[in-house]
């Protein structure tokens, strides 16, 4: 029966079975209640169909990219189903209208009357619902509609190339609207037609030729047999997603009966997400031992590519202080106008006293800058004690004025806690940055997951010395540019290369200065090591001039070894003179009255009375002489003289209250200490004892300097009782390092032993006096010979055990025995001798508060 006109009578969906279908003829029936994605009986999600009704699902209506955005609004504008069944007989939709595309699939030849249309936007379709003559059954209507879309395609606006498609519902739709996009893959469960019933599992070959017609299968895959899971299931692949859409509407709910088996089978399919095969991932993860090489040589690849230009350029702008605020226009331009302001905080006094020191040593500082003019591959060397004035020697006074200046102090390098935190501060004293010093330990737990796992030690971790030389190669690069940043095309000499400009021309290269070199030698050796290759290098390759500031005087150790076949131009810096100390003293004091002068002078506004220095106005400045010989020619002492001078104090007072305070210091620092180094932690023992330390004060007091072999020789040294202070040139030497002595050497050899400072002099001597203290540390020291001589007794009556013990009484062994009889008998005097005078030590301890 042919449509009439194509006017379609209207119906109206409900969500009851006694509403399901009302028809209309010529009019439209409205409903009250809206539309919503789960049509059907009590809300169940399915269709019912009744005998002369059948379905139909039209597929690609809808774009399937935007199911996922229209999930929860399946059709934006078309809420009510009796107003979409009144567009739907509306001839004035447009053509890219999804109901319109309905209306032009079904062609006026085919007998049917639609009674309703339910959308399906997240699988990009809809059902239709129609009635057909007794006559003609669903599948000949469907097959013919497919023949006429074949023929005639119908392309909606969103799908130029392919045109929708239809398909009978055979099973039973279920319409839920639960967050499942459409997949390629099916999972089709077997479950019983009949609550009785065992369903059966359908074969491969069953499944292949229900699912086939609805578009080209990739794979079937069967439950495995060993499989628990309940219901069985199998997996059927579509190639496309739309094919496994039309098979999922129409087959849902299908119950078929495989030929053989005993009971029907209902299919429920779902959708199912697909698991990619991921065969790039698992042959890396199969071959760790060539991924991970690789994978860590790209990675210092990217890092040299992207992160070592970055660093260089703050390494040179770092060394070129170009970056820095002090170097820019707007502060010179700030210091120039507000001069008289920013002249109030300089400390006159001080420069005053360094240019009266400076005059002095006029001579080292002509030497140093001579030797910066010459194209010479050696280091400089300047070594002095600590105080002596070294770095202000080389960077106001060597240095004065020079741009490119590095400066590496190895103190705070030295001090630093771990190795995250020693590459952080070596990168900050070069400028090197980024630094991802915290790295390096997780890029070590990583190597060790991954070796203990694989067997290969993956290598994305360095270790500290790999790191130091890392940062010390790119700042000598950035050097290197620094050096040849003067450079122009125009120049005499710019057909050289740049190793022969740098080579012809010395005054361009760049000057790092390298202070604090040895602090603590003894605890991170690699790190002197490689900054001392490095800096040959350096000079070697003319790249940059080295200055080296030390108080170690075995600097000649690691240096011959960075320069075996080099004479290094040695400096050495030593106490001032007591002329040129007073000299420093009251220049700082001249300097420092002048300067209040000028300001009461400001402040009153007129010219003021005659200057009148400290030196002329002071009568106790008389007694400095005395006390500059008993305080010594230290830099560092001197300017502490100098500011108590100024406050007031006499110079008698100032040095009294200087040499106490360095007498308490020694006092806490070297004799109240238990067997550990103070300020250390309770795991490092320190190489010199307590009484060795005492030893060496109470000489020094007596004595001015004391012949270096004698004091090895001493018991207290060569016999010391303490673990860890028995090698007696590493006790000295450690005390040394402590600054508590001096160690002088003649041609090359240690030759006398004096205080570390001169007012350590005075200090011993200070200690001396105070009955308490050298009783206590006399106890200490006669304790500690009473067990060496003890330690001889027993040693002794050990091997004349041993003689006794021997056959008849040899005569051969009575020299012997008589050796250690004396040797026993000297010992035993010694003691006796020892006990005395701890007996009178203990009674003044017992007196004295």
């Amino acid at each position: 029966m042919a449509m009439r006109g194509r006017r379609l009578p209207a119906f109206a969906a409900t969500h009851t079975a006694r509403q399901r279908l009302l028809p209309a003829l010529g009019q439209h029936t409205k409903l009250a209640r809206r539309w919503q994605s789960t049509v059907g009986t009590g809300k169940t999600g399915h269709i019912e169909a009744k005998a002369d009704e059948s379905i139909l699902f039209v597929d690609n209506l809808f774009p399937l990219k935007l199911s996922s955005l229209l999930l929860w609004r399946p059709w934006k504008a078309q809420n009510d189903v009796p107003e979409l069944l009144k567009k739907f007989d509306k001839t004035s939709l447009g053509v890219f209208d999804p109901v319109s595309l309905v209306k032009r699939a079904i062609p006026d030849s085919l007998s049917v009357n639609i009674t309703e249309v339910i959308p399906r936007t997240k699988e990009g379709g809809a059902y239709v619902k129609f009635t057909h003559p007794g006559d003609t059954s669903a599948s000949e209507l469907q097959a013919k509609l497919s023949q006429a879309l074949e023929q005639n395609p119908v392309k909606p606006w969103f799908s130029p190339f392919r045109g929708i498609s239809t398909g009978l519902v055979l099973g039973r739709p279920w319409l839920e609207d639960l967050y499942r996009l459409p997949k390629s893959r099916l999972r089709v469960e077997f479950v019983p037609a009949k609550d009785s019933e065992q369903p059966d599992e359908l074969s491969q070959e069953a499944l292949y030729s229900v699912f086939r017609r609805y578009g080209w299968i990739a794979d079937i895959t069967s439950q495995p047999p060993d499989s628990k899971v309940l219901p069985k299931f199998a997996y059927v692949d579509f190639v496309l997603v739309k094919d496994a859409i039309m098979a999922r509407n129409c087959l849902h709910g299908f119950v078929l009966q495989e030929e053989g088996s005993k009971a029907a089978t209902k299919l429920r399919l779902s959708y199912e997400q697909r698991v990619k095969p991921h065969n790039i991932w698992k042959w890396i993860s199969s071959h760790p031992r060539i991924v991970i090489p690789i994978l860590a040589a790209f990675l210092a690849t990217f890092t040299v590519i992207v992160f070592d230009p970055i660093r260089e350029f703050f390494v040179k702008h770092h060394v070129q202080r170009s970056l820095e605020f002090t170097n820019s226009k707007l502060y010179k331009w700030l210091k120039r106008q507000t001069s008289d302001i920013l002249s109030l905080g300089k400390k006159h006094g001080t420069d005053a006293g360094l240019n009266a020191l400076f005059n002095h040593r006029k001579d080292l500082i002509d030497s140093i800058k001579s030797s910066l003019l010459e194209s010479v591959d050696t280091f400089v060397v300047i070594q002095g004690p600590r105080g002596s004035g070294g770095k202000e020697l080389v960077m106001d006074q060597v240095l004065e004025g020079r741009k490119d200046v590095l400066v590496l102090d190895c103190k705070p390098v030295m001090e630093a806690r771990g190795e995250a935190g020693t590459i952080r501060k070596l990168a900050f004293q070069v400028g090197y940055r980024p630094v991802f010093s915290w790295a390096n330990n997780l890029s070590s737990l990583v190597d060790l997951a991954i070796q203990s796992t694989t067997g290969v030690k993956a290598g994305f971790s360095e270790n500290l010395e790999a790191q130091v030389v890392k940062i010390l190669q790119t700042t000598a690069s950035a050097l290197k540019e620094v050096s040849l940043a003067g450079r122009k095309t125009d120049d005499q000499d710019a057909n050289l290369s740049d190793d022969a400009y740098l080579e012809a021309h010395p005054e361009r290269r760049a000057v790092v200065v390298i202070d604090n070199f040895l602090h603590k030698s003894e605890e991170k050796g690699i790190i002197y090591d490689k900054v001392s290759d490095w800096a040959a290098a350096l000079v070697q390759s003319n790249v940059a001039h080295v200055i080296f500031l030390t108080t170690d005087t075995s600097y000649s150790k690691p240096l011959s070894r960075a320069l075996p076949d080099r004479v290094f131009h040695q400096v050495t810096l030593g106490d001032l003179s007591p002329q040129v100390a007073k000299q420093f003293v009251v220049s700082q004091l001249e300097a420092n009255a002048r300067f209040d002068e000028k300001a009461k002078e400001d402040e009153k506004g007129g010219n003021g009375s005659p200057l009148k220095t400290d030196s002329q106005g002071r009568q106790d400045l008389q007694e400095l002489d005395e006390c500059i010989e008993a305080l010594g020619g230290r830099l560092t002492d001197l300017q502490v003289l100098a500011r108590r001078l100024k406050v007031g104090q006499s110079p008698k007072k100032a040095v009294s209250d200087i040499i106490e305070q360095s007498a308490s210091e020694i006092l806490r620092m070297f004799l109240l200490t238990g067997n550990k180094t103070a300020g250390e932690g309770v795991d490092k023992e320190r190489k010199w004892s307590v009484e060795q330390a005492w030893y060496l004060i109470k000489e020094i007091a007596k004595n001015d300097s004391l012949r270096y072999n004698e004091v090895l020789l001493a018991n207290t040294f060569a016999s010391s009782m303490t673990s860890s202070a028995t090698n007696p040139e590493a006790a000295l030497e450690a005390l040394a390092n402590a600054e508590l002595i001096t160690v002088k050497s003649h041609h090359g050899r240690p030759a006398t032993i004096r205080a570390g400072k001169p007012v350590y002099q005075a200090a011993f001597t200070k200690l001396l006096e105070d009955k308490v203290v050298k009783s206590r540390m006399d106890l200490a020291l006669l304790t500690e010979l009473s067990k060496i001589e003890a330690k001889n007794i027993d040693k002794a009556e050990q091997e004349l055990t041993v003689l006794a013990g021997l056959p008849n009484a040899p005569a051969q062994a009575s020299d012997r025995v008589n050796y250690l009889l004396g040797k026993l008998q000297t010992s035993q005097r010694k003691i006796e001798g020892f006990d005395k005078e701890m007996g009178a030590l203990k009674k003044i301890l017992a007196e004295e508060a």
